[in-house]
């Protein structure tokens, strides 16, 4: 699989450091760097997505549509019932465009008019992380839980939360989410095998951390002798 090429290549880089004797000080700072491009590409990747080159000023715009329609998918999958009301609309296609602050604004009509439609606060919670630039407010975080009380069964609030906690760096407690999420989730499920996926890439990356930490450790224990 593509993520498995991508950690062997972040290895060699790391190994053809150590055989051009780069300094032992700076080992770390150059696996914390692949690290966190592996990071990126574990969390956010979409290996069967065909490629194309986009202007850096496009990535805010498609990054909120995306989160859009893959909010929009799990809705359609839940089939709970709950039709999309005005507010909900103009904050969807605000958010599209990048402009989070002002869809949180927006939807806040539509969590007004229907406190228990679930999607409403999902797209709530995603356009408050998106406003924070990915970082988890408390009103995300309140946001994220109104839409699992709303609907317990939604698949919504456990992979976005679990999104939002990878990316901040808290990757047990995604993990712990979307273990969770894919135990439950029926057999024929249309998001079950991206997110088999994706948490088969976070593992490889927790993993890695572990193999990264253990090397520091080892690193430390013989400095000390």
């Amino acid at each position: 699989m593509t993520w498995v090429l991508v950690i062997l290549i972040a290895l060699a880089a790391f190994a053809l450091a150590a055989l051009l004797r780069a300094p032992r000080k700076g080992w770390e700072a150059i696996g914390a760097a692949l690290l966190v491009g592996i990071a990126g590409y574990a969390f956010q990747a979409s290996p069967g997505l065909p490629g194309a080159p986009k202007d850096a000023a496009e990535q805010p715009a498609k990054s909120g549509a995306a989160l859009v329609e893959a909010r929009q998918v799990l809705a359609q999958a839940q089939a709970s019932g709950q039709g999309l009301n005005r507010w909900l609309v103009i904050g969807d296609a605000l958010a599209r465009n990048g402009q989070y602050g002002e869809a949180a604004g927006v939807i806040l009509g539509a969590v007004e008019q229907d406190p228990k439609n679930a999607d409403a606060w999902l797209a709530m919670a995603n356009a408050l992380t998106g406003h924070a630039q990915g970082n988890l407010t408390p009103a995300a975080l309140y946001a994220y839980g109104r839409a699992a009380q709303a609907d317990p069964s939604h698949p919504g609030p456990p992979f976005f939360l679990g999104l939002a906690l990878a990316q901040a760096g808290k990757l047990a407690e995604a993990r712990g989410l979307w273990s969770d999420l894919l135990a439950r989730s029926p057999k024929d499920a249309p998001w079950r095998q991206d997110l088999a996926e994706r948490l088969q890439r976070l593992d490889a990356f927790i993993a890695m951390q572990a193999v990264q930490q253990s090397g520091r450790e080892a690193a430390q224990d013989g400095t000390a002798r």
